[in-house]
């Protein structure tokens, strides 16, 4: 049975831009929270006409970085729990429901993982470092923040954790064109958190980083049992590394003074 709306003490924080297609299903799976934030980049599909329907603030901004942005939606926060989700991951009914059952036990825990099962286009992935994925996504407001890394950001906190049972579903990859976006969005962000730390890179260093990611994925983390899709996800895994460092090299180049 759906949870009433509104019903739990609980900020949803959400960062997007051009999520239109699957915003909606999103949103309605969280209506029970008191409150839905939804901070958007500069969307050109009707993204935010979208998020209006469903949240309860949106909040239209600049790109700084995936921690910056989630450390500004958690600024609009004001329940004493959240839960940040992406607009490419579903709460499931069963998820909900632990929650619900969770907050009335008046929990002590700091920060709750909770199980993530991801797809690649189309088809969910078992193995290849995808699952288990327990991320930690749902913390006490005032005790976590993240860290302002340009990509592959952390919730920080600390105290005791709670892990829930019920599944995060994660259309991560709906196809193969959104495949080659991420991995030139998430190649270029990785490039520059790169960069402002101090790391340099160089033709050989790209080759081989990008070879060593498709073995560890397709064979250390047995990729090859995801079938088709494993094999494809391990080469995209291999592709954003190289670029990733190629990235770099030219970032360094530009950088450098005439």
């Amino acid at each position: 049975m759906p949870l009433p709306p509104r019903s739990l003490p609980v900020s949803v924080i959400m960062i997007t831009k051009n999520e239109a297609p699957r915003l909606e299903r999103t949103l309605r799976a969280v209506q029970w929270a008191q409150e839905i934030i939804v901070v958007d980049s500069g969307s050109s599909d009707g993204t935010q006409t979208i998020a209006r329907q469903w949240a309860t603030l949106v909040v239209e901004t600049d790109w700084p970085g995936f921690g910056i942005q989630k450390n500004r939606a958690l600024s609009y926060a004001t329940c004493p729990w959240v839960l940040s989700i992406d607009a490419d991951e579903h709460v499931t009914e069963e998820l909900s429901q632990e929650i619900a059952q969770f907050l009335k036990s008046a929990p002590a825990f700091a920060a709750c993982t909770l199980p993530r099962l991801s797809s690649y286009c189309g088809r969910e992935i078992k193995h290849a470092g995808w699952w288990p994925d327990p991320v930690c996504r749902f913390f006490r407001r005032g005790k976590a923040d993240f860290s302002e890394d340009r990509v592959h950001e952390k919730l920080l906190f600390s105290g005791p954790t709670h892990a829930f049972q019920g599944l995060l579903r994660h259309e991560s990859f709906q196809d193969l064109h959104q495949v080659l976006q991420k991995v030139d969005h998430y190649s270029t962000e990785g490039a520059l958190k790169m960069l402002a730390a101090g790391k340099t890179a160089s033709l050989g260093s790209a080759i081989g980083h990008g070879m060593w990611s498709f073995f560890r994925t397709y064979f250390l983390q047995r990729g090859f049992l995801d079938g088709r899709e494993g094999f494809i996800l391990a080469v995209s895994n291999a592709e954003g590394t190289y670029y990733r460092y190629l990235k770099l090299i030219y970032l360094h180049a530009k950088s450098k003074p005439r």
